[in-house]
């Protein structure tokens, strides 16, 4: 028998003990579905294969992204990897993510329609909704987040001809680290349309080609039969030729396109001085002022069919407003891929609100009055302004020409006169969410049910969180209330109202930017009426007092018992609801806060999810700006409290009248 020193023995034992635990850590399932921390977040990716009718816009508004969330695999474009973010739901301790399904056909179960477009990468709970047109699912994806090895994990459903070492070669990784991740006993053994995780370091993917959807063709190579050992090293320099032959023909463009915009500056200086003669006689009416500076244009006007009227355009008298308008004509043809904005003539915006009559008026906003029209067979709505509001004109198309996004009212163009100016947006069919919280009844709407108000919040924050976070530059809205959150056809909310939107600029403190106090009151931070401070944060707390019309129904200002007397007290409903919260510790004792629940919803809520909102809403409203949430904590939480209430939603399935009643208008 061999004999073993104790100092040896002790060593062994170490290795031993060591080689143990390498194996149990190799050998534990580390799969992404054990989530215990509900505050973490982490950005995941989805592997989704696009059916034939999934364009890119059907597949944004599936997943709730923009485009450049979206990368593609190789030139083929097969696949598509969705960034999203990940979190852990608590209820059924996974890592989902959340969006939202469009339904576009009557007939068959939503549930089939979901699991169909999505393919695997997505649940939902209840299985026996009808679908019907229009009608807007919250949805769950399988996301994961890495326990630290890895930057991000990849949901991919397995199909045939897959394996664990295909999907190592494909992906640049190894089959030990697919295995681990997924608790893979035997790499020969896995399902088909099955849910699996791949562990990546870098994103994966090329970025989403948007300019040009169509792969280059490639170039066959020469044949070495059909020629001598020099004459194919000759044709390996061929491409080099290629290469220099186009660098000359671009130049030569460039030239030549220099010289054609010298000549066309010539002829519209001289077109400008006959015009300018044309206005000494007095025989032009409609007069514009046309600005020719890039900056100020923008990809919009896709709601508007055919082309933009070609006026002709001049310089008003010295009296007069001069309203600086941009033209599109004096862009190269290749500015924009899809979208262009369009300048209007006046008679067409005259004649399409049948001469702003009193029936086509949809409201007053801040700087101007709302009008209906049907512009080129396409519904929108104008806005009309004195020529005086030229700086909240130019905001408007300033702001709107750079940030597109779902939850943003889109700017389609835009008109002038001597005396008014006119901004033509797209159409919000069912109004402001301020008409629908505060009398509907009066004003011909239903009750918003619980989870259409919850899917309103979510899509006004989605909104905001755009312009705070993902715009090359940072705006603070400073206007944010009940009357510019607009509802399209699916009460689906689109922020509105750009007049007071500023720049802010990046600083040590964050996003900061002093300025006059402009906004409305029982909305205003503060911080921003004591020191006229417009931050990010300033427009969280309005979003705030915007949860409290949405779980109240009342207004931001409400004017106490006693308005017989000549000065009624006025008390902002964020310190009402934030006294009524102060003896409200949880859910459990509600009954202070029942009185201040909106009676239109008939009782009909997930009561947990009430006070979820109202406590986030609470969060949003805090005196210190630095303890409110930002939009991207915003979004995150609402998300959660929409999926919570779709499943107490689901739970009501078997009262099909209950049920019925609220989903309708979804």
């Amino acid at each position: 028998m061999i004999q073993v020193k104790k100092p040896h023995l002790k060593l062994l034992h170490s290795l031993l003990f060591l080689l143990q635990l390498l194996h149990c850590i190799s050998s534990y399932p580390m799969t992404p579905m054990n989530c215990t921390d509900t505050s973490r977040v982490c950005t995941s990716f989805l592997a989704f294969k696009p059916q034939k009718n999934q364009s890119l816009a059907v597949i944004q508004s599936m997943f709730d992204v923009l485009p450049s969330d979206i990368t593609v695999e190789g030139n083929d474009w097969d696949y598509m990897f969705i960034k999203k973010n990940c979190s852990c739901a608590k209820g059924i301790k996974k890592y989902v993510s959340g969006t939202t399904f469009t339904v576009k056909s009557n007939g068959g179960f939503v549930y089939d329609l979901v699991m169909d477009a999505y393919d695997g990468l997505a649940f939902l709970p209840n299985t026996s909704r009808m679908a019907r047109n229009g009608a807007v699912v919250s949805v769950r994806l399988f996301c994961g987040c890495s326990s630290g090895l890895w930057n991000y994990l990849m949901s991919y459903v397995m199909r045939d001809g897959d394996s664990v070492e295909s999907l190592a070669s494909r992906f640049g990784v190894s089959m030990d680290s697919i295995e681990s991740v997924n608790g893979i006993d035997d790499p020969d053994n896995v399902t088909v349309g099955s849910l699996y995780y791949i562990p990546l370091d870098s994103v994966p993917g090329d970025p989403y080609p948007l300019k040009n959807a169509t792969p280059p063709a490639p170039v066959p190579a020469p044949s070495a039969d059909n020629f001598s050992g020099d004459q194919v090293n000759h044709k390996a320099h061929v491409p080099y030729g290629w290469i220099i032959g186009g660098l000359g023909v671009g130049l030569a463009l460039i030239i030549l396109s220099i010289f054609l915009c010298v000549c066309l500056r010539s002829s519209n200086s001289f077109a400008e001085a006959r015009s300018h003669e044309k206005d000494a006689q007095g025989k032009i009416s409609h007069k514009f002022h046309i600005l020719r500076n890039p900056s100020f244009f923008c990809g919009s006007g896709r709601y508007i069919c055919g082309k933009a009227v070609d006026q002709k355009q001049t310089d008003g008298d010295s009296s007069h407003h001069h309203v600086t308008v941009p033209k599109v004509s004096s862009l190269g043809p290749d500015v924009f891929d899809m979208d262009k904005p369009i300048v209007f003539a006046y008679d067409e915006i005259f004649s399409s609100t049948d001469d702003f009559s009193d029936s086509n008026l949809l409201g007053h906003g801040t700087y101007g009055s709302v009008y209906y029209s049907l512009l080129r067979d396409q519904e929108v709505a104008i806005k009309r302004m004195t020529a005086t509001k030229t700086k909240e004109f130019m905001s408007e198309v300033k702001v709107l020409c750079k940030v597109h996004h779902a939850n943003l009212v889109e700017l389609i163009g835009y008109a002038a006169s001597h005396d008014e100016l006119f901004l033509v947006y797209e159409y919000a069919q069912k109004g402001s969410l301020r008409s629908h919280l505060h009398d509907p009844q009066n004003k011909g709407h239903s009750p918003l049910s619980w989870i259409m108000r919850v899917q309103i919040a979510l899509d006004t924050a989605r909104g905001l969180e755009y312009i705070h976070e993902h715009t090359k530059a940072h705006y603070v809205h400073r206007d944010i209330k009940t009357s510019n959150i607009l509802l399209d056809a699916s009460f689906r909310a689109k922020i509105s109202d750009f007049g007071l939107a500023k720049l802010v600029g990046k600083t040590n403190e964050g996003d900061i930017s002093t300025t006059k106090v402009v906004g409305t009151y029982g909305y205003l931070a503060p911080e921003y009426l004591s020191d006229g401070l417009a931050t990010t944060k300033s427009d969280v707390y309005a979003f705030g007092v915007v949860l409290f019309e949405i779980i109240s129904g009342k207004e931001a200002i409400i004017r106490t018992e006693g308005t017989m007397a000549k000065n009624p007290e006025r008390r902002s409903l964020a310190s009402i609801m934030l006294a009524v919260l102060r003896n409200s510790p949880d859910s459990m004792s509600m009954s202070s806060m029942k009185d201040y629940i909106d009676p239109n919803m008939m009782n009909l809520y997930p009561h947990d999810c009430v006070f979820k909102l109202a406590m986030l809403a609470k969060q949003c409203v805090d005196d210190d700006p630095i303890l409110r949430p930002d939009m991207k904590q915003i979004v995150i939480s609402l998300s959660q409290i929409l999926l919570s209430s779709v499943e107490w939603e689901a739970t009501l399935a078997g009262n099909s009248q209950v049920f019925s009643g609220l989903v309708q208008g979804r």
